[in-house]
């Protein structure tokens, strides 16, 4: 397979890894958003959180929660922004690999908070979304 994060993952290419186990590996973002900006992902090839079987939800996030601590230690950051990219990613196509992002947030970054991601608010009413997805 031709995936980048595979073969980050099983160490074909080189990455500045802060944290490594047998299932998952997270290391620097290569264009880092603010200093520390770590990427997590699964060895495994899996696309989305729903194909991510149930004996790799706790490796994952337990490696998020390491990186995290890390940075928080080493760096002495108190704030994150963590996000999870599940499936092909609009502006990354050639991304399809489940990877998250742990970002470090310092004061006056420019950054916003996750409501600032993406501005598409539904037309839908939330009582029928609501109904659609518990129906």
């Amino acid at each position: 397979m031709d995936c980048l994060f595979c073969k980050i993952g099983s160490g074909e290419i080189n990455s500045l890894t802060i944290y490594e186990d047998s299932n998952v590996r997270a290391f620097l973002d290569i264009h880092p958003l603010t200093l520390g900006h770590t990427v997590v992902v699964p060895k495994e090839h899996i696309s989305t959180v729903i194909d991510l079987p149930d004996n790799l939800v706790g490796p994952l996030f337990g490696a998020v929660k390491k990186a995290t601590t890390m940075l928080a230690d080493k760096l002495d950051i108190d704030n994150f922004s963590i996000g999870i990219n599940h499936g092909k990613m609009l502006g990354h196509p050639d991304i399809d690999h489940l990877h998250i992002h742990v970002v470090p947030r310092y004061e006056g970054d420019g950054g916003g908070d996750f409501h600032s991601i993406v501005k598409f608010p539904p037309k839908e009413d939330l009582q029928e979304t609501h109904k659609k997805i518990t129906t």
